[in-house]
């Protein structure tokens, strides 16, 4: 006979999350299937009606009490991000400090990039008045990251909400406290729209529940492989899809760079994080003359750090485990292929962590230079010019981020424009990332739409087209009443302006 109690009631499905460096577990998250997803995009919708009627002077106010209450909760947010990232504190602090700069960006920037503006008319529709105003889409679905779970997603959710939306978050199953942790605190700022931040829990079901789920907009962040399946999910029902899918970003050094400065910069971007940045450097170009002084520089520096988990590491462990045997398999096939490891090598991976590797001579077909490593690995390769080295850096099928390094400004601003990356930075890696008014994004399999700045805000709204006519006019052309004679002179007066102008 079945107990029916209510002490016999099934327990809901749970996960553990564990510590990427120890393996002890750290929590319990709910697995939330379709009907619970269902419930947080209900409740959402019915917040969001209340936020989106708000003057947006109201809600730029609520915004910065929740970017207040994260920045007094800093340390706590940081403390899960390490914990269930495995970073560095430090690290984890700066990717909280990143992301209250970016919050507050949106919230005091919103209602100057999406007020109602008007625009001209033509001559023929002189008696309207013509304008335009970006109306927010409703509920957005934010499927995030594990490697920045705060600062990644906050570049979908803070945009979002600061356009009138309200937001249901699905954080990686490997960071889910984070994302459970962002919505708690947005609760106990704002009060009053208490539900208009949810976090759903789970893995890839969750995720798929959430883009069948009929939100507005699913923004995404990933690899290429798995946006493009929920990307086919989202087709059925023609959900908007925003993709931020990594990339294998290139670093161009010049003859006449600061070399200190450059192999500073390459180190940082190739090794922060444990080399886990979807826009971290992967692949140097380096012309001739001074590509081995660059790889000595490198290979000193990049020498004395040391992954590990207490407080003196440079960078923790590899977030994701299946990604050491990625690692490997690169730096193997690299070596195989003819590349010399300056660094490190095969076998650079003693799990959880990878030690870093530098390589030199990596053929450019290598997986090492095609494939994204998401490790602590750089390869530094010789090149006979600048023009050699853009058309290897644009011979890739990612087009994310990328870096110069110039003597000049000017010509270091002149080779960026000849990138096809979304974002490039000049003598620094990743100095875009911290400029909010900055939109970021890129093309072919680092994905679509750009989340960030004015463009950031605009992506998670509807554009509507108003017209207001203003007098009758002389001659009303849309109207079955005109004669036939006054519309045909109509047309030859405007075929003799057009042809005069």
């Amino acid at each position: 006979m079945t107990d029916t109690s209510p002490d016999a009631a099934p327990r809901a499905a749970t996960f553990t999350t564990r510590s990427p460096a120890t393996g002890e577990p750290l929590a319990e998250h709910p697995v939330d299937g379709p009907e619970e997803v269902a419930r947080a995009v209900a409740r959402a919708r019915q917040a969001q009606a209340g936020w989106a009627a708000l003057p947006a002077a109201r809600r730029r106010e609520q915004l910065l009490r929740w970017k207040r209450t994260l920045a007094a909760e800093l340390d706590t947010v940081a403390r899960t991000v390490a914990e269930e990232t495995g970073k560095p504190a430090g690290d984890a602090e700066l990717e909280v400090v990143l992301t209250l700069e970016h919050l507050g960006w949106a919230a005091r920037n919103a209602d100057r990039v999406l007020r109602r503006r008007r625009v001209r008319t033509g001559l023929f529709t002189v008696h309207q008045r013509a304008s335009l105003v970006h109306r927010p889409l409703g509920v957005v679905g934010v499927i995030g990251p594990w490697n920045y779970p705060c600062y990644t997603p906050m570049g979908s959710v803070g945009y979002a909400l600061a356009a009138g939306n309200a937001v249901v978050l699905k954080p990686s199953e490997l960071t889910p406290g984070t994302g459970v942790l962002l919505a708690e605190l947005f609760d106990r700022a704002v009060p009053a729209h208490a539900g208009l931040l949810a976090t759903v829990t789970g893995a890839a079901a969750t995720g798929e529940a959430l883009a069948r789920s009929g939100v507005d907009k699913l923004a995404f962040t990933g690899s290429p492989g798995t946006a493009r399946e929920v990307m086919a999910v989202c087709a059925r029902t023609l959900t908007p899809f925003l993709a931020e899918c990594g990339g294998k970003d290139a670093v161009i050094v010049t003859a006449d760079a600061d070399l200190d400065a450059a192999a500073d910069a390459i180190v940082w971007g190739a090794f922060s994080n444990a080399g886990q940045t979807c826009a971290g450097v992967e692949r140097v170009y380096a012309v001739r003359e001074i590509h081995e002084a660059l790889c000595e520089r490198v290979v000193r520096r990049a020498g004395a750090l040391r992954p590990g988990s207490d407080g003196d590491a440079d960078y923790g462990p590899m977030t994701l485990p299946g990604q050491i045997a990625t690692v490997e398999r690169h730096v193997a096939s690299a070596v195989s292929s003819g590349a010399r490891a300056l660094l490190g090598g095969p076998g650079s991976g003693r799990a959880p962590y990878v030690a870093p590797v530098v390589l030199t001579g990596v053929p450019q077909e290598s997986s090492a230079m095609t494939e994204e490593t998401f490790g602590p690995v750089v390869a530094v390769d010789a090149v006979a010019d600048v023009d050699e080295a853009v058309a290897r850096a644009n011979d890739s099928r990612y087009a994310l981020g990328a870096a110069v390094f110039c003597g000049s400004r000017r010509t270091g601003a002149a080779i960026a424009a000849r990138l096809r990356a979304g974002a490039v930075s000049v003598n620094s890696v990743l100095g875009f990332a911290a400029v909010p008014a900055l939109p970021f994004g890129g093309s072919r399999d680092s994905g679509f739409g750009r989340i960030h700045g004015a463009e950031g805000l605009r992506a998670f709204t509807a554009v509507q087209s108003t017209t207001v006519q203003r007098f009758t006019p002389p001659v009303a052309l849309t109207s079955f009443e005109v004669p036939a004679a006054t519309r045909e002179r109509a047309v030859r007066l405007a075929r003799a302006l057009h042809l005069r102008h």
